[in-house]
C-alpha cells in the first residue's frame, strides 16, 4: 500500500504534506511554561530532532546565517514568545484545516501543463519572521512562519509560494547569463496565480494587514519602479554593474513588496490582458521573451505605460 501511495503521488501533479512537528513541539514547551512544569531534555530533544528544525537549521546554515540550538532555547524560553502562546496555538490549529491542494492548484493554473507541485509545508516557530522555499530542485520545502494570521491569507501564501515550485519542474532551464534578475520577475507572476487571476485583489488575503496600502502605494510607482529596473538592466547590460554589486543592488527590487513583484505583476496583467494567460506562461517561462512579449501587449492594448529599451530586447 505505501508502494502504490508513493507511485500515485508521483504521478499526480499535486502532492503537499503539513508539517508542524517543531511548532508543536515548541508549542509543548511553552504549554509547560505556562503551567509552571519543568522542562526536560526530552522536550528540548523532541524540538530538535523535528524535521521542521533540522531542515530549517540546514537552511540556515546554507545561507551562512547562525541558527543554534543554545541560541534557539534562549529564543523559546523568552518572556515574549511565551506571552504570544495562545494566538499561535490557535492559528495553527486553523492552518492545520487549510487546503493546500486548491491552493496548488491556483498556482498550476499559471504554470505549464507539465508542471508539478510536491512540496512539504513546514509551519515553524521561529526568531525571524520570514516564509521561503527551500532545496526546491531535490526534496522542495515551503517554510511558513507561525504567526496569528486568517487561514485564508495563509493558503494564498501558500499559492505564491507553491508557484515558485511549480516554476522549477517546467521552466528552470532557460539560460539568461548576466541577465538572470529577469527571473525575479516571477515573484509579480506568482502574486498573479495566487490571486486567482487579474480580476481579483491580489492583497485582499494579504499575510499582514498593511500590505494593502503597501501595495496601492507601490504600484501607483510602477512608472518610476519600471524606470529604476530599466536602468538596472541597462548597467547590466554594458557591464557597469557587475559581480557582488549587480546581486546586491538586484536583492534591494525585493523589499516588502517592492519592483519585482509589482513591475512583474503588471507585465503578467498586461500581457495577458493582451493575449491571454497561456501568453503570460509562455513568457515567463521563456524570461528571454519576456519584455518583447510585454512591449508587444503594451502596443495591441494601446495603453500608456512604459516599454523595455530596444536594447535590452536585442540582448
Amino acid at each position: 500500500m505505501v508502494r502504490i501511495a508513493l507511485l500515485l503521488a508521483l504521478l499526480s501533479h499535486v502532492h503537499t504534506q503539513f508539517v508542524s512537528d517543531e511548532a508543536d513541539a515548541v508549542l509543548a514547551i511553552l504549554a509547560k511554561r505556562a503551567a509552571h512544569q519543568a522542562i526536560t531534555d526530552a522536550d528540548w530533544k523532541r524540538v530538535f530532532s523535528s524535521e521542521g528544525y533540522i531542515r530549517l537549521q540546514k537552511r540556515e546554515h546554507s545561507m551562512q546565517r547562525e541558527l543554534e540550538d543554545d541560541a534557539f532555547k534562549t529564543f523559546v524560553l523568552s518572556d515574549d514568545l511565551l506571552a504570544r502562546r495562545e494566538g499561535l496555538a490557535k492559528t495553527l490549529e486553523e492552518w492545520r484545516g487549510a487546503d493546500l491542494t486548491a491552493a496548488a492548484n491556483r498556482a498550476l493554473a499559471y504554470l505549464p501543463a507539465n508542471a508539478t507541485i510536491h512540496a512539504k509545508v513546514y509551519s515553524v516557530i521561529k526568531p525571524k519572521p520570514n516564509s521561503f522555499v527551500f532545496e526546491v530542485d531535490t526534496d522542495p520545502a515551503i517554510f511558513k512562519y507561525l504567526e496569528p494570521q486568517p487561514r485564508a491569507a495563509f493558503e494564498q501564501t501558500m499559492s505564491h509560494e507553491m508557484h515558485h515550485v511549480g516554476f522549477g519542474t517546467a521552466c528552470g532551464n532557460t539560460d539568461l547569463g548576466d541577465m538572470k534578475w529577469i527571473g525575479a520577475f516571477g515573484e509579480g507572476l506568482a502574486t498573479l496565480a495566487a490571486a486567482g487571476g487579474p480580476e481579483n485583489d491580489p492583497q485582499k488575503n494579504g499575510e499582514r494587514a498593511d500590505l494593502p496600502e503597501v501595495w496601492r502605494t507601490e504600484m501607483a510607482k510602477y512608472d518610476q519602479n519600471f524606470a529604476t529596473l530599466q536602468s538596472f538592466f541597462l548597467d547590466v547590460a554594458s557591464g557597469k554593474l557587475t559581480g557582488d554589486a549587480l546581486n546586491k543592488r538586484a536583492f534591494e527590487f525585493f523589499g516588502l513588496l517592492g519592483p519585482w513583484y509589482t513591475v512583474g505583476y503588471k507585465m503578467a496583467v498586461t500581457i495577458e490582458q493582451a493575449f491571454g494567460r497561456d501568453a503570460v506562461v509562455n513568457a515567463f517561462c521563456d524570461q528571454r521573451t519576456l519584455m518583447s512579449t510585454y512591449n508587444r501587449a503594451v502596443d495591441k492594448l494601446g495603453v500608456k505605460l512604459p516599454k523595455w529599451d530596444a536594447s535590452l530586447l536585442a540582448r
